[in-house]
């Protein structure tokens, strides 16, 4: 009797550690990886380009935007306002708390830029591009714009489980399912 109760905590274990890798994971990203959201240097001037190049985001990370708020501000635009650095239309977006967080709720094009007149034109804009759920960074010289002026915000709460689970996941699932069923039944 207790050598089976051993082998059940066992197959316990071993399921829980299966569980585990499956644990999904979400990251926040200081953008540029710098110290603050700013017109890039005359050293780096294409920080924001190389940045979003390095960088594979998924749905559920968030990137960090960080500024004095006296100075400057982060503006989610379309993709027009964002080739153009024209501040003429409405943002779909804006943040001035010095401290901004965007969350990536969905796949999609995401374009931003400082809200301070002049800073989009000397190098401080942003474009992160998601299919699916991973994403391809593309900096502005990327693809024109978008077909679709429907552009919706993806900036909300913290994203809801989608109908389909991610792969591995359901691989995970199933494999600690299959192991504990083979423990179960040859002990």
């Amino acid at each position: 009797m207790i050598k089976k109760c051993r082998r059940v905590v066992f197959l316990l274990a071993v399921q829980l550690l299966i569980l585990q890798l499956a644990q999904v994971s979400c990251y926040q990203y200081k953008v540029g990886d710098l110290d603050a959201w700013g017109i890039p240097t005359a050293a780096n001037p294409d920080v924001y380009i190389k940045w979003s190049k390095t960088h594979v985001f998924r749905v559920g990370d968030s990137l960090l935007f960080l500024y004095p708020p006296s100075q400057d501000s982060m503006i989610q635009v379309r993709p027009e306002a964002f080739n153009s650095c024209s501040m003429k239309d409405p943002p779909i977006l804006k943040m001035n708390d010095g401290n901004s967080v965007f969350n990536i709720t969905q796949p999609g094009e995401f374009y931003f830029m400082s809200g301070e007149e002049g800073h989009c034109q000397k190098g401080q804009k942003l474009h992160i591009s998601l299919a699916g759920d991973g994403a391809i960074a593309y900096p502005p010289e990327g693809p024109g714009p978008l077909s679709d002026t429907s552009y919706t915000p993806a900036f909300g709460s913290i994203p809801t489980a989608s109908s389909s689970s991610p792969p591995f996941l359901s691989f995970s699932t199933f494999l600690a399912s299959l192991v504990g069923s083979l423990i179960w039944v040859l002990f």
